[in-house]
């Protein structure tokens, strides 16, 4: 059958993320897109696969899914096909046919996220869905500290939320930066692959240290610990995106 890959753009406030859930639960991102599918394929099911496993309330921009057809569809009317029936909260932005072997996830190199934080004022209504907030300004030394922490080849173990099926907790991060403006700050981290929960993890240490509840030696010691309960608790989802997912030369993901 055809292998076809797709990129994803999606608001994740109304959903329960990625990953397909029990029936009666809500919707997730996979379970509408293999809903749309199952209709171009006569009743049956697609299986998709995502090339992240967003939390519930997380967007995306570039999310990358890959499924067997049983249709051999032109990828442009695939495309308009799945946009015609899928809600407006979620849109395919490409559409590719893909090699033999391609797979959304396992597949990848690289992924990367951002997450908008707004600090201080009153939390304006019309970014509620695509912004975190906290009450104040965070002392920006503090923070860029805790992000450079946070760089480099270790084992996250301290950033993993339960309910994971990682087989290991040792990543690789890449790029871990943040600059600020008036209204707060944006996040951006790039990896070889990302344990549940983890950038916003990232993000609650941040928060953490640029309050002053920790100290950037504090936080470090808090990595070192490869103890969950040693690290400070999530930020929200609402300001996490995820914005690009990265594959090898010769695996046929074009990138938006």
């Amino acid at each position: 059958m055809p292998l076809y890959r797709l990129t994803l753009a999606y608001d994740g406030t109304d959903l329960l993320g990625w990953q397909l859930q029990p029936p009666g639960s809500g919707p997730t991102v996979q379970g509408i897109l293999e809903e749309a599918l199952a209709r171009l394929a006569g009743g049956k099911r697609v299986v998709v696969a995502g090339a992240g496993r967003t939390d519930a309330g997380v967007h995306a921009l570039g999310q990358v899914a890959s499924f067997e057809l049983s249709r051999d569809l032109e990828p442009d009317g695939l495309q308009s096909a799945l946009n015609g029936m899928l809600p407006a909260d979620v849109r395919v932005l490409d559409a590719a046919r893909a090699p033999a072997g391609f797979h959304a996830r396992k597949s990848a190199v690289s992924k990367l996220y951002r997450y908008v934080l707004d600090c201080g004022g009153v939390p304006l209504p019309q970014r509620r869905r695509f912004a975190g907030w906290v009450p104040r300004r965070l002392d920006e030394d503090a923070v860029q500290a805790g992000a450079a922490l946070l760089l480099g080849r270790r084992d996250f173990a301290s950033l993993a939320s339960s309910g994971g099926s990682a087989k290991t907790t040792v990543r690789t991060v890449t790029r871990s930066e943040v600059t600020f403006d008036e209204r707060g700050l944006t996040y951006e981290v790039e990896a070889d692959g990302f344990l549940r929960k983890m950038v916003r993890s990232m993000v609650g240490g941040l928060i953490a240290v640029g309050r002053g509840a920790l100290a950037p030696d504090a936080l470090a010691a808090a990595l070192e610990a490869r103890d969950r309960r040693a690290w400070p608790a999530p930020a929200s989802p609402c300001g996490l995106t995820l914005v690009r997912v990265d594959y090898s030369s010769g695996s046929g993901a074009v990138l938006p």
